[in-house]
């Protein structure tokens, strides 16, 4: 990424390994991710993509054996071997743990607050 793109760039991405799944419909891969911000997730593509990439797709993020970060997430850049996915939809309690893992990885309130108010713009 050249450094203007990288200062045009509103959401931090936190380099984080989980499991990972994407579901579309009755087909499902459990994918390596990549790294994950506010604003979505990127994940390696896996063996045997089969997906339409015109339909949503649900992503699920296992942070521990109890909790989930779910959304519903759009494939919008395909590069090399990574997918890139936007949230189109998260509920409450995941965009709660979501939030709580970009806080701690940034480290910096006013990144995270500045991230939010980003997101709240669009």
């Amino acid at each position: 990424m050249s450094e203007t793109e990288n200062e045009r760039r509103r959401f931090q991405r936190i380099a984080f390994d989980a499991p990972t799944e994407i579901v579309q419909g009755t087909r499902r891969w459990t994918v390596e991710l990549h790294d994950v911000s506010l604003k979505g997730l990127l994940i390696k593509r896996p063996p045997q993509w089969s997906a339409d990439p015109d339909h949503p797709f649900e992503a699920s993020i296992a942070l521990d054996d109890d909790t989930c970060v779910k959304m519903e997430v759009v494939l919008t850049r395909t590069q090399d071997d990574l997918l890139g996915f936007v949230c189109r939809h998260i509920d409450l309690d995941s965009i709660s743990h979501l939030r709580r893992l970009v806080e701690l990885n940034l480290g910096d309130e006013s990144l995270l607050e500045r991230e939010l108010a980003a997101l709240g713009e669009e």
